[in-house]
């Protein structure tokens, strides 16, 4: 199966992508993924969201279509 990875903000400029499709098993969870396309990516406070809700990094994707990395944002 594909996955679309959408990156925002400081993660888009991190990968270098704002959104690329990747295939992957069901099993696979979102750090496994970040980790097999871009090992040297340390996500530190970025949370997850499949399907447009926040999940566990180590959360199997399942039949998600969409993974998206949110970065921390702050406002005034």
């Amino acid at each position: 199966m594909n996955i679309k990875v959408l990156t925002f903000a400081q993660t888009r400029d991190q990968l270098g992508f704002a959104e690329r499709m990747v295939e992957c098993s069901p099993a696979e969870t979102p750090r496994a993924i970040l980790r097999r396309i871009a090992p040297d990516f340390a996500p530190g406070p970025v949370r997850v969201a499949l399907d447009l809700q926040y999940a566990d990094w180590d959360q199997p994707v399942g039949a998600a279509v969409e993974l998206a990395l949110i970065p921390p944002v702050s406002g005034g």
